[in-house]
C-alpha cells in the first residue's frame, strides 16, 4: 500500500462507533480458546511461499488485534467487527474433543478457513486442508510438533466446492517431498469437482479481482486498513492446489443408506437420504446440503465422539446469500431447510458442534438454540423479502425497509452481519427470484457510468459545481456519505468520456473526497467485506487499481474435464471480431492421445484411451462436440496432442497462442493445417487481471 497518513475518523464516525454495541456479553472468547494447546513457532511471524518470494500468510500483522482490548476499540473500527476481529485472529493448535483414541483437533488462525484433523485408526482424517499449499504446510507441521503424532495423512474430506476448503490439499504432503499415496482416500459432495472448477475458471478472472478488494490482502493490517473479514481475516496468498476426489458421497459409489444397512454404531435413528461409511476406522454420517452456502456442501456426524461438523452453513456471522466477489446466487430458503434437517437428525444426539471456519460450541442446549437461530435467521432473510417483493418493492427498497432482524436473532453476535450482511442479502433474494430488472422501464435501458457520469455532472453544473455539493454533504451534520459517494462516482467516470473537460484540482480534490468518504463508510462499517472493499476503493482512486497477487492453481487446469476446458476458451473468443471476418465456420478437430507410459495421468482426461471432440467457431462462437460433429463437416485441421499438452495451453494464459507454437515446433503437438489453428486463437482475448473497479477504464488509444 502506498505509503501516506492515514485518513482519520470523522467526529461523526467516532460517535457512533462509540455507541454502537448493545449486545450483551457472551461466552465467545472463552468458547474461542477453549482447548487452546499451542500458537504458531515462536519466530514464525509470516508463512512465505513456496518460491520465497511473496508472504503467503501475516500472523505478524494481526498482532494488534491478538493484543488489543476488546472492551476499547479504535475509533477507527466499528467495535462490533473489532470484537470480531479478535476472536478471528486466535492462532494455534486446539483440541475440541476426544473420547476414547478418538480426537478432533483444529489450526485455526493460519487461513481464511480451519484445517480439522481426526485421529483415525491407521493415520490422520484432514478436513478442509485450507486455502493454500503453504498453510496447509506448516498447519500440518504444527500438529505434529505438538502432539508428536508422526502418522500420515490416511484421508481427507472437503466439506465443500469453495477453494479455502481444498487450495491446501497438496500442501499436507510438503513432508512427503510432495508425493501423494497411490489410493488415497479423498472424500466430496456429488458435484464437487463440477463446482469447484467452474467458480474459479468461467468468471474466474473477475472473481479473483473482486475478491483482492473483498479480502483486501494487501492492505495494512492495522486499525486503519484491514481488520479481518468477518469469516476469518483474510484469505492466504500462496499455491491453490486440489487433489481430485475419488470418492462422493451422494454420487455412484456412496449412496444412501437403506434402513436395513442401518447400524447401531451410527447412533441417529435412521432416515431417508442419509448416507454412512467408515474412514479409517472412524464411522461417519454424511447430511448432503446442496444448495445452501456452496452448491456442492455437506455436514457430517461422527457418533463415536457425538461431535457435528457443519461445514460453512452455520457460522458465528450471518454469512452471505450473494458474495461480494460474485458468485452465483444461494438459496436462503434450502439453508433454512437443510438447518432444519441438521437440528433434527443430529440435534439430542450432538455435544459438540465445529465448523470450517470460527470457533466449536459445546453442550447441547447452547448448539440447538445456535443452529435454530441461525436456520431462522435464513428463513426470514428469505421469507421476508419474498414478502416484499409480492408488495411491489424493488430490492433497495426491500434493503431500506428491513434494517434490522427481529430481536430474538439481532441480541446474538452470531447473527451481525461480518460477512454477509442484511442490506445485501436482501438484494440478493430479490436478485435470485426476480433478477436485475426492477420493472421500471426508466431502469431497462440506463446509460453506462462513463456516458451517465458525464451527462449528470453537466446537468448539475459542471465538475466544480459536484464537487462543492459533494463537500456540502461530507460537512453536513450529519454527514450525507451516501450521497457524496454518488456524487463523486459521476465526476470520476465522467473523466473517461469523450470531450469531458475537469481542471487537475478538481479532478484531485475529487478524488481525495471520494477516497474520505470510502475510508469514512469503511470506519463505520460492521461487516468485514464492506470495510475492505471501501478502503480498497479508497486506495484506487487515489493510486489506481492495486497490482493483482498471482495464485498458482495448476490442479484446477489439470482437474477440468474437456467440457471445461472448451468452456473456457470458448469464453474468451472476441465473438463480434469473430463473426464480422470468419463468414464460414473453422472446424478443429482434436485428439487427445493417452499419457506417455510413467508419467502422472492428468485429472479430468480419460488416460487410458485417446479422446476425440470437435470446436466449430461460428457466428462468433466457439460450439464444443464430444467426439466427432457430422453436421460441422469436413475439419479444417486436425489437432494431436496429449492431456499434458493440452494443459499446458491454458497453463500459458496470454501467452496460449505461442505456447501452442511452441510446441508444434518441438513436436509435442501435431497439426495439420496451422493456418485453420491460427485464425480460431487469434480471436482469443486475454483481460487484464488488474482491471479498475472504482475508477474508469482506460480509453482505447488514451
Amino acid at each position: 500500500m502506498p505509503d501516506r497518513s492515514p485518513i482519520e475518523p470523522s467526529p461523526f464516525i467516532t460517535r457512533k462507533n462509540d455507541t454502537i454495541v448493545t449486545i450483551p456479553p457472551s461466552n465467545d472468547f472463552t468458547e474461542a480458546n477453549q482447548g487452546f494447546l499451542a500458537p504458531p513457532p515462536a519466530g514464525l511471524s509470516v508463512i512465505p511461499t513456496k518460491d520465497g518470494k511473496r508472504v503467503a500468510w501475516d500472523f505478524a500483522g494481526y498482532e494488534f488485534l491478538r493484543d488489543g482490548d476488546p472492551e476499547t476499540h479504535p475509533s477507527s473500527v466499528n467495535p462490533s467487527l473489532w470484537r470480531q476481529g479478535q476472536l478471528t485472529a486466535a492462532a494455534g493448535l486446539f483440541l475440541v474433543t476426544q473420547a476414547g483414541n478418538r480426537s478432533v483437533y483444529q489450526v485455526r488462525g493460519y487461513d481464511l478457513s480451519n484445517m480439522t484433523i481426526i485421529t483415525g485408526d491407521t493415520g490422520l482424517i484432514v478436513i478442509d486442508p485450507l486455502a493454500s499449499y503453504e498453510t496447509a504446510q506448516y498447519a500440518l507441521r504444527l500438529y505434529r510438533d505438538v502432539t508428536e503424532d508422526p502418522r500420515p495423512v490416511s484421508a481427507i474430506i472437503y466439506t465443500h466446492s469453495h477453494v479455502d476448503h481444498f487450495g491446501g490439499s497438496r500442501g499436507l504432503f510438503a513432508e512427503k517431498n510432495d508425493e501423494v499415496p497411490a489410493g488415497l482416500d479423498v472424500y466430496a459432495p456429488a458435484g464437487f469437482l463440477e463446482h469447484a472448477i467452474s467458480e474459479n475458471v468461467f468468471a474466474g478472472p473477475a472473481m479473483a479481482r473482486r475478491s483482492e478488494y473483498m479480502y483486501a490482502a494487501q492492505l495494512d493490517k492495522s486499525p486503519y486498513g484491514q481488520v479481518g473479514a468477518g469469516l476469518g481475516l483474510t484469505i492466504s496468498t500462496g499455491e491453490v492446489t486440489l487433489i481430485p476426489p475419488r470418492h462422493y458421497v451422494g454420487g455412484q459409489d456412496i449412496g444412501p443408506k437403506s434402513e436395513k444397512d442401518w447400524r447401531p454404531e451410527y447412533v441417529i435413528p435412521w432416515r431417508h437420504g442419509l448416507h454412512a461409511l467408515t474412514i479409517d476406522g472412524v464411522p461417519v454420517v454424511f447430511q448432503l446440503t446442496p444448495g445452501t452456502e456452496a452448491p456442492a456442501e455437506m455436514n457430517f456426524y461422527f457418533p463415536e465422539l457425538r461431535a457435528l461438523c457443519m461445514a460453512e452453513n452455520a457460522t458465528h456471522t450471518m454469512h452471505n446469500i450473494l458474495s461480494l466477489r460474485g458468485a452465483q446466487v444461494r438459496d436462503p430458503h434450502a439453508w433454512s431447510k437443510y438447518l432444519t434437517e441438521a437440528i433434527q437428525t443430529f440435534g439430542e444426539h450432538t455435544d459438540v458442534e465445529f465448523a470450517s471456519h470460527h470457533w466449536p460450541r459445546w453442550g447441547n442446549a447452547n448448539i440447538l438454540e445456535f443452529l435454530g437461530n441461525q436456520r431462522d435467521m435464513y428463513a426470514y432473510l428469505n421469507d421476508q423479502a419474498l414478502r416484499l417483493i409480492d408488495a411491489g418493492r424493488t430490492g433497495v427498497e426491500i434493503a431500506e425497509e428491513l434494517r434490522q432482524l427481529p430481536k430474538g436473532l439481532a441480541e446474538h453476535w452470531y447473527s451481525q452481519g461480518y460477512y454477509g450482511s442484511l442490506s445485501h442479502n436482501l438484494k440478493a433474494v430479490y436478485q435470485r427470484y426476480i433478477g436485475w430488472f426492477d420493472g421500471n422501464p426508466a431502469h431497462l435501458w440506463t446509460l453506462p457510468p462513463v456516458e451517465a457520469g458525464a451527462r449528470y455532472v453537466a446537468a448539475i453544473g459542471g465538475p466544480d459545481a459536484v464537487v462543492a455539493q459533494a463537500r456540502t454533504a461530507l460537512e453536513a451534520d450529519p454527514p450525507q456519505y451516501r450521497w457524496a459517494a454518488e456524487l463523486l462516482n459521476h465526476v470520476v467516470f465522467a473523466t473517461a468520456a469523450d470531450g469531458f473537460e475537469i481542471s487537475e484540482k478538481t479532478l484531485t480534490e475529487a478524488k481525495e473526497l471520494q477516497a474520505r468518504t470510502f475510508t469514512q463508510l469503511g470506519y463505520g462499517a460492521e461487516n468485514g467485506t464492506w470495510r475492505n472493499f471501501y478502503l480498497t476503493g479508497a486506495w484506487e482512486v487515489l493510486d489506481g487499481p492495486q497490482k493483482p497477487v498471482v495464485h498458482g492453481a495448476s490442479d484446477l487446469v489439470r482437474s477440468m474435464s474437456l467440457d471445461q476446458f472448451f468452456a473456457a476458451m470458448a469464453k474468451s473468443i472476441d465473438g463480434p471480431r469473430a463473426a464480422a471476418e470468419q463468414s464460414a465456420p473453422v472446424v478443429l478437430r482434436w485428439t487427445i492421445r493417452p499419457e506417455t507410459p510413467g508419467t502422472r495421468p492428468q485429472a479430468g482426461a480419460q488416460a487410458d484411451q485417446e479422446r476425440v471432440c470437435t470446436t466449430t467457431l461460428r457466428n462468433g462462437a466457439l460450439i464444443y462436440v464430444d467426439g466427432t460433429d457430422p453436421l460441422a463437416g469436413k475439419p479444417n485441421a486436425t489437432i494431436r496432442l496429449t492431456r499434458a499438452a493440452l494443459n499446458q495451453l491454458a497453463l500459458a494464459g496470454p501467452r496460449f497462442p505461442h505456447n501452442f507454437d511452441q510446441q508444434v515446433t518441438d513436436g509435442t503437438i501435431e497439426v495439420d493445417d496451422k493456418a485453420a489453428t491460427d485464425t480460431v486463437f487469434g480471436y482469443l482475448t486475454f483481460p487484464d487481471p488488474a482491471f479498475p473497479i472504482v475508477t474508469p477504464r482506460r480509453r482505447a488509444g488514451a
